[in-house]
């Protein structure tokens, strides 16, 4: 089946038939949704525990998988959705699972700990991605993040293992400076100050402003605490096991650092992802209405498998990715009641709705990354697109 779509769409009915979905998911969310939010909370703290917990005994991959699914889980799931104010409107909500005190300040350091800082991550994320996405102003937009790599002439296989290395390091490597590049940037705009160029180089070297800010607020108290404080605090336990304070303390730093790697590419996984494919699209031009926001984030966008919280726990609720681009203040709690309604306007207005299980996405990601597949463009005075509903 074939969906001519995109400028025969009614967006304004479109807009009304989402903001209806919206209002009735939203009518009645309370501390119902925060519980919700905790539970999943203490399924994430309880992998971490148990990940420590044994990671002192040997290096293995189920302590460092455990590690890094609670890793994944305060990023993806509960910061997330916090800082998104997916729970601001609920009454007598604690101020640190509010957008305005989650991960402020020192509180960093106990409700989401990363090679980020929070507010690089929620300006780059919450403001730039979901407000431009698919257009050259979406900082996430693989298409255009890997032009020069696709430009490169080599081997198909040599590009496959570079982007393999490139996701297992992808936070330190790339996440953490462009956050906060985007993080000083907009502070320069906001003070009408001159945005200087910067060279990559610039951007990693101690000795200059933008470098040493970046080693000394996000790279240092990131290695510091996860590769040498975390391991360190193992010594005793070694002692008193009979493992020896050393061997434990290398044990969990081997584990911590393959959890590292697993993080990166479950990551890498559930969010590069999601908006990648030859099947969606990216838009040359501005959005101009709601209906025409709310069209793109859907064309833009693809869920995974979704259905139930174990599942939805290991996509890091990112498997819900078009409903959480229309709507991304709306807890985690209620992306399974809107799911199907949404789905079921999309068939209603004849819009293709993408939904396939990840490791598909995954190839197709795959295939535009190294320059095998090219994504649709579109532009509001481009002719109307075909394209083939996915099965």
């Amino acid at each position: 089946m074939r969906k001519k779509i995109y400028h025969q769409v009614d967006r304004e009915q479109l807009a009304l038939d989402l903001d209806n979905i919206r209002n009735e998911v939203m009518a009645d969310i309370g501390q119902d949704d925060f519980k919700h939010l905790k539970k999943i909370e203490r399924w994430g703290r309880l992998c971490t525990l148990l990940g420590y917990g044994t990671a002192w005994i040997i290096p293995n991959p189920v302590s460092a998988y455990l590690i890094s699914q609670g890793n994944v889980t305060r990023w993806t799931t509960i910061a997330h959705h916090i800082l998104h104010r997916g729970y601001d409107r609920i009454e007598g909500l604690p101020k640190h699972y509010s957008s305005k005190g989650f991960a402020k300040g020192k509180r960093r350091y106990l409700d989401w700990f990363e090679w980020m800082l929070p507010e690089a991550w929620d300006k780059e994320h919450n403001d730039l991605h979901h407000y431009n996405l698919g257009e050259e102003a979406d900082p996430d937009q693989l298409e255009f993040n890997t032009k020069e790599f696709r430009a490169i002439n080599m081997p198909l296989w040599l590009r496959y293992v570079s982007l393999g290395v490139m996701a297992c390091v992808w936070k330190f490597f790339y996440y953490a400076p462009v956050t906060l590049r985007h993080l000083r940037n907009s502070k320069a705009k906001k003070e009408g100050r001159e945005i200087p160029p910067l060279s990559k180089l610039d951007e990693w070297n101690p000795l200059k402003p933008q470098g040493w800010e970046l080693w000394s607020r996000c790279l240092v108290p990131y290695i510091s605490i996860r590769f040498v404080l975390i391991p360190l605090v193992f010594i005793p336990v070694g002692i008193i096991t009979a493992l020896g304070g050393a061997i434990a303390a290398t044990n969990v730093l081997i584990n911590s650092l393959l959890a590292e790697v697993m993080t990166n590419i479950h990551t890498f996984l559930v969010i590069g992802s999601n908006h990648v494919g030859e099947d969606l699209f990216m838009f040359e031009d501005k959005s101009t209405s709601k209906g025409e926001f709310y069209l793109r984030q859907i064309l833009g966008s693809t869920n995974f498998t979704t259905g139930s919280d174990p599942v939805d726990f290991v996509h890091g609720w990112l498997n819900y990715q078009i409903e959480h681009h229309l709507w991304p203040d709306i807890p985690l709690s209620r992306y399974q009641m809107a799911q199907p309604k949404v789905k079921a306007v999309c068939e209603k207005h004849g819009i293709p709705y993408c939904q396939e299980p990840i490791m598909t996405r995954l190839w197709k990601t795959m295939d535009v990354m190294t320059g095998q597949k090219e994504m649709l463009k579109v532009s509001m005075e481009s002719s109307i697109v075909t394209v083939q509903e996915t099965p």
